[in-house]
């Protein structure tokens, strides 16, 4: 069996190149699948690491895989790549100048999941299991993780992972870890509903069958279906963000649509949503003689912390850095997260780390996907430090 590692001593001499490489991530920021820079970039950080690695098919993606001199579990580790469309307003010396922005600090889950690798290369040899670390592109809103499991990443690493951990940067009480046992983050989808009457004049209502009635309608009474036939206990965030009609004053359209985010936090809750509110759509369509086409569409699950992860992630961050630097959240944040696919599969834990800069007010700072937010990148260290004690860990179990 492995010995524990203290991980943080070793991780000071990394500090520096992988602020530099966070930062040089952060000047050249990526979208969506194809992430060619940011793939060069981890492929030199890991260039003479025993490491075997696998390049994506469909996406720029990077699976390497550490096997120890013991045979053992498996254990997975990943980081996201991709950035936003966001034109960065931070005025720091290595902001983005082309239009993007890593909005969401995947730059520093790249670098921190750098680091973790070279830690837990370093012990190879005494190492008992398999250590796999997913560099992860299409995270903000496509999937990418689905897409990399779809592509075989299991039969790449040689096994279906024991478990699987992730950590996710965020404003906050600088160096501070969050987590908890159970649903972390909602699950993410879209709700488009489209009412069809028949167009006209404006001045003679009484010859048209007006869609857009309907839709106003619809949109109040989705909120009133949500608070009559949803839990308290099981909540739902969901916000109109689209309305569309004509585009003439005088003109009464043919058809008129609304679309609407939805946050859910169980399977169960997903699965009603679509149904009761094709059923509202449809009733509400009739009443004003028209008819409602529903589109429903499930962008990203649930996340769920294993229970027995969640907890094991809890107790060894809290031995690693102290109780004052570990927190159990008491409820699920509404955003989403694709890792969900992974822990589908896989069981594991999703942990926050807030980062932000000294001096900064944890209540005002910016948010995740802002133009204006901002990570520290001294925080690195313990970043590769939580992930690479968590696989050394779990490998002892």
């Amino acid at each position: 069996m492995t010995q524990s590692i203290d991980f943080t001593a070793e991780s000071a001499a990394l500090a520096d190149d992988l602020s530099a490489l966070r930062r040089d991530l952060h000047r050249n920021p990526e979208l969506g699948f194809s992430l060619p820079y940011t793939q060069k970039r981890i492929l030199d950080a890991l260039d003479g690491l025993p490491l075997d690695i696998t390049l994506g098919t469909d996406l720029s993606s990077v699976v390497a895989v550490l096997r120890g001199a013991q045979p053992g579990p498996t254990i997975l580790l990943r980081g996201d790549m991709d950035a936003l469309p966001v034109v960065e307003s931070t005025g720091l010396e290595y902001a983005s100048r082309n239009g993007n922005m890593h909005a969401c600090g995947h730059d520093l889950h790249v670098s921190g999941l750098v680091g973790a690798a070279r830690l837990l290369c370093a012990h190879q040899e005494e190492l008992c299991g398999t250590i796999a670390f997913m560099f992860q592109p299409g995270e903000e809103g496509l999937g990418g993780a689905k897409i990399m499991l779809d592509e075989g990443m299991f039969e790449t690493i040689g096994a279906k992972p024991d478990a699987a951990y992730a950590i996710h940067v965020a404003p906050g009480v600088a160096g501070t870890f969050v987590t908890r046992p159970g649903t972390v983050m909602a699950g993410a989808n879209t709700l488009h509903v489209t009412m069809v009457g028949k167009g006209g004049h404006s001045s003679r209502p009484q010859d048209s069958v007006d869609p857009v009635r309907p839709v106003l309608e619809f949109g109040q009474a989705l909120y009133s279906m949500i608070t009559g036939s949803f839990s308290v206990f099981d909540p739902i965030v969901a916000e109109v963000t689209q309305l569309s009609a004509g585009e003439a004053v005088n003109v009464i359209p043919a058809t008129a649509s609304i679309g609407a985010s939805v946050r859910t936090l169980s399977a169960e809750s997903t699965k009603r949503f679509p149904e009761l509110a094709t059923r509202l759509a449809e009733s509400v369509a009739a009443a004003h003689g028209c008819t409602a086409e529903v589109v429903w569409n499930e962008q990203y699950p649930v996340t769920v912390n294993d229970a027995a992860e969640a907890q094991f992630a809890l107790d060894t961050l809290t031995s690693t850095f102290g109780p004052v630097r570990v927190v159990e959240a008491p409820d699920p944040v509404m955003g989403s997260e694709d890792f969900s696919y992974v822990l589908e599969q896989v069981p594991g834990a999703f942990v926050f780390f807030f980062v932000s800069p000294a001096g900064t007010d944890a209540e005002t700072a910016a948010t995740n996907h802002s133009a204006e937010v901002l990570f520290d990148d001294a925080y690195l260290p313990d970043q590769a430090v939580a992930l690479a004690t968590l696989a050394w860990e779990r490998l002892q179990r």
